[in-house]
């Protein structure tokens, strides 16, 4: 085993940890698509992740959406209608911008996510039950780094 800081040592350590998130990704697209089908029987895994960047937004443009996931503004908008007709969220007028709406989840959805999550809500604190409170607070703040793409604070 390599234990030199080198550019083989990290190549080597940076596909170890790809081909973790890659069973990580794994499982969560299967925690995903099993609580979309629990919030509307159906519901494909983008509307449900549209749905969850709206709660955890509280309220979003439409355009702040799309941007947020990257994503077309066309698609997003037939996703948000998708979700207005089951009553997930709702729009009203944004007061910052006449010409634009703001979109928020409503109680009942917020109800139904809750539900839906509900099954698998321990699933993580079970799975990190043995971790003290410290490593799980340091993996986030890296995971943070990594996401955010900088050099992880001290």
């Amino acid at each position: 085993m390599m234990s030199e800081d080198t550019r083989e040592a990290r190549t080597v350590a940076v596909r170890a940890l790809e081909a973790e998130f890659g069973e990580l990704i794994n499982r969560f697209r299967r925690i995903i698509t099993e609580n979309a089908n629990r919030v509307s029987p159906g519901m494909l895994p983008g509307a449900y992740k549209v749905f969850t960047t709206i709660v955890r937004r509280e309220r979003v443009t439409l355009s702040a959406l799309a941007e947020a996931l990257m994503s077309d503004k066309g698609q997003i908008s037939r996703t948000v209608r998708e979700l207005e007709q089951l009553g997930l969220i709702e729009r009203t007028p944004d007061p910052d911008d006449g010409r634009s709406s703001l979109l928020s989840p409503t109680t009942e959805g917020l109800e139904r996510l809750a539900a839906a999550r509900a099954p698998q809500e321990s699933t993580l604190v079970d799975a990190l039950e043995e971790w003290s409170l410290d490593d799980i607070r340091n993996l986030t703040r890296l995971l943070h780094a990594l996401t955010a793409g900088e050099a992880p604070e001290a």
